[in-house]
């Protein structure tokens, strides 16, 4: 299986380079693993939301905008 860890995979990019990366990896058929902190980004590719608190990992099911929906809050220092 193919895994691809990315670690704020957008920073320093432009708009449009942004998007560029977005429709790249949404084609990639493999497993992600990504800590963003642009929304946009998350609420494009995530499929499921792994939070990690001191009680433990958390998991949910579907993307970053219902995991927005189901806990209500967002993670720290998100940005569009």
């Amino acid at each position: 299986p193919n895994l691809l860890v990315l670690d704020e995979p957008t920073n320093h990019l432009d708009i449009a380079t942004k998007e560029m990366l977005i429709t790249a990896l949404s084609q990639y058929e493999g497993t992600m693993l990504f800590v963003s902190h642009d929304r946009h980004f998350l609420a494009a590719l995530s499929n499921r939301v792994l939070e990690l608190t001191p009680e433990g990992i958390h998991t949910y099911g579907g993307g970053y905008t219902e995991y927005v929906e189901r806990t209500g809050q967002e993670a720290p220092g998100l940005r569009s």
